[in-house]
């Protein structure tokens, strides 16, 4: 049987502890949480990164907005590299891509490229 995640069940109390606790406790108590969030992130993104593959025809927008379309080309720890039609190499959260069906590129474009 799974073992049920751990429910804090009075905030209260457990932010009148911390405020009870030492420096050295707090460190250590801040490492355990940085490092259970991390975990947690990277698990999320790893769910997020196996829905591509190289070879996938994948679209997302640049920073300023812009629609771009590409290839994925390699799947990184944290991003999948992503060369792009106009010949542009990005690295890119799964988070920010979407998988082209053949025939979208005609109706959506990548931004003019």
């Amino acid at each position: 049987m799974a073992q049920r995640p751990f429910q804090l069940t009075n905030r209260a109390e457990a932010a009148e502890a911390i405020r009870q606790m030492g420096e050295d406790d707090l460190h250590f108590l801040n490492r355990i949480i940085v490092d259970r969030l991390k975990l947690i992130q990277q698990a999320r993104s790893t769910v997020m990164m196996s829905q591509f593959h190289v070879g996938d025809r994948v679209r997302f927008d640049d920073p300023s907005g812009e629609s771009r379309t590409g290839v994925v080309i390699r799947l990184n720890k944290k991003t999948a590299g992503i060369l792009t039609d106009d010949g542009h190499q990005w690295n890119v959260h799964p988070g920010f891509l979407t998988r082209v069906k053949p025939g979208d590129i005609e109706r959506g474009g990548d931004g003019g490229a």
